[in-house]
């Protein structure tokens, strides 16, 4: 279903048209045509690395969180181990930093590089366990919910995601540029991707929180958030030349319907789902 067919309600400007993204560019090529390939695998730290090692265990650019902030008292342990495997996996201490010791730049696309890393795991006894790691580095995102108080509807996206390799619905989201914080990228990227601005003291911002995208192999973190419009107006859009996105308003219960799947959209849909049914269950009582 096109969301241009899914407008709905008063206002200016409905958001709808062919709009762009800064959060995916296509084309990536690499410089050296094998890089990726050839470092795989896994072994001790990397003695080539380039650039000035870290002892952090996550990236910190751009306001990046970091582990030991996040901490909230020790961890406890996950269970006792009953045989070899079990005990392989309590070796390490996790109450303590890991600690990067080399990373060398083996890719660098348009909106993200590959690192390949080595890392020192804090062990309970003896030496440090060494790991080796690809890491896909990327720029802090948001990710953004907008609600349209006057005639309670949200906007709505749809745009081919090159990770599914199809036609995505989702919400809008971009990429941090360099001295922005995460509200500044927002307003920006809401102006740029859907052609809304919001009236200056017309808008709440509920902060969900912030979220690795994929911590597992990525250090690119969301700022996920719900923007409460009570009035806005059109703004001129600027629109990448290879990237087409379908923008429009749609009623709750359609944005529901829809099947948006990326983690960070539906932690945003969650989040105003709670906020609905808790406003809801005060006007009953």
């Amino acid at each position: 279903m096109r969301l241009a067919a899914l407008r709905s309600g008063n206002g200016p400007d409905d958001a709808t048209g062919e709009t762009t993204s800064n959060g995916d560019a296509a084309g990536e090529t690499t410089s050296d045509g094998d890089a990726i390939s050839d470092t795989t695998g896994n072994g001790g730290t990397i003695s080539d690395a380039t650039g000035d090692a870290t002892s952090d265990t996550t990236n910190t650019r751009h306001g990046a969180m970091n582990h030991s902030r996040m901490a909230k008292g020790r961890h406890m342990p996950l269970g006792a181990a009953r045989d070899e495997a079990e005990i392989q996996g309590t070796r390490i201490d996790m109450d303590k930093s890991s600690q990067i010791t080399g990373s060398k730049k083996v890719y660098q696309g348009f909106v993200f590089s590959v690192e390949d890393r080595g890392v020192l795991l804090p062990a309970h006894e003896g030496e440090p366990v060494a790991i080796r790691r690809q890491v896909v580095c990327r720029a802090p995102s948001v990710v953004l919910l907008v609600h349209d108080t006057v005639n309670d509807r949200y906007l709505a996206e749809r745009e081919y995601r090159a990770g599914s390799n199809g036609f995505a619905y989702g919400i809008p989201a971009g990429l941090i540029d360099l001295g922005e914080d995460p509200e500044q990228a927002a307003l920006r990227e809401l102006r740029e991707e859907t052609g809304v601005e919001p009236e200056a003291g017309m808008m709440t911002i509920d902060r969900v929180g912030t979220f690795y995208s994929s911590e597992g192999m990525s250090d690119e973190i969301a700022h996920v958030m719900v923007m409460h419009l009570d009035r806005w107006h059109g703004a001129d859009r600027h629109f990448d030349a290879d990237e087409y996105v379908e923008s429009a308003w749609v009623s709750w219960g359609e944005l529901l319907h829809l099947p948006i799947v990326s983690s960070n959209s539906v932690i945003a849909v969650q989040h105003e789902t709670l906020r609905r049914l808790r406003e809801e269950s005060s006007r009953k009582s």
